[in-house]
């Protein structure tokens, strides 16, 4: 039975995880729809749980997080050496919004907070030709984030791509490491919530009433689950 272990780095609200499940819960379900077979293992960061030893790991996913990669916090800069670890080593490992920003950034790529401000609700990425991993041309997702990956590392090939977030999907050079902005994870039910959690962070009004309007329509979250499902338990 292949083994993920999530790398969870933040913390949905008491009241929200009550409703919709932690980060790693939300991915369990997620990756078990695709695959029933798959166990997990989570590492906690906000609960002060160490990093394990890349060598004793068969995949990792790295979680979202309110936190942003350039932050002075004492954990990012093991989490990054992880990363690093891990590609090197090429254990399958994905990240995911913050770990989306995080894998980029430890592998020398950019990420910062975006002029372009709150990406909310569900937007529609272009999904590059030939990538070998998510199939069509488009996908509809949810998103809620306003750090964006700014510059991918040398030999990323951005495979999603919008113009709000011109690199949301990156397949990293070795093929072991995929990261993307959006969040396949998310129920409706969540997005919406995250919505108006974007309007306690300033997020403008007309903003998040479009953003909740736009979570009316279908969301493709399945196809990029069973995507990212395949790429962290496929066999060598």
């Amino acid at each position: 039975m292949p083994r993920v272990t999530v790398v969870e780095t933040g913390l949905v609200s008491p009241k929200n995880r009550e409703l919709h499940g932690s980060y790693p819960q939300m991915f369990e379900q997620m990756i078990g729809a695709a695959d029933a077979t798959v166990t997990f293992n989570t590492v906690s960061i906000p609960a002060g749980e160490p990093l394990p030893d890349v060598e004793a790991l068969e995949a990792i996913l790295i979680t979202g997080s309110s936190a942003g990669v350039y932050e002075p916090f004492d954990w990012i800069a093991p989490l990054e050496e992880f990363v690093r670890i891990a590609h090197d080593k090429q254990v399958p490992m994905v990240g995911v919004c913050f770990g989306h920003q995080l894998i980029a950034q430890a592998l020398g790529g950019t990420a910062r907070k975006s002029e372009k401000g709150w990406g909310i609700g569900r937007h529609v990425y272009d999904v590059a030709p030939d990538n070998g991993l998510i199939e069509g041309t488009r996908i509809a997702l949810a998103c809620s984030h306003q750090d964006q990956v700014i510059t991918p590392p040398a030999g990323a090939r951005t495979i999603l791509s919008s113009d709000f977030t011109p690199h949301a999907g990156l397949l990293y050079a070795g093929g072991t490491t995929l990261s993307v902005q959006p969040h396949p994870e998310f129920s409706v039910g969540f997005a919406l919530a995250c919505c108006e959690m974007a309007r306690k962070g300033d997020a403008p009004d007309s903003l998040v009433t479009a953003a909740k309007a736009s979570l009316a329509e279908p969301l493709e979250s399945a196809r990029l689950g069973g995507a990212i499902t395949r790429f962290l338990t496929r066999l060598e």
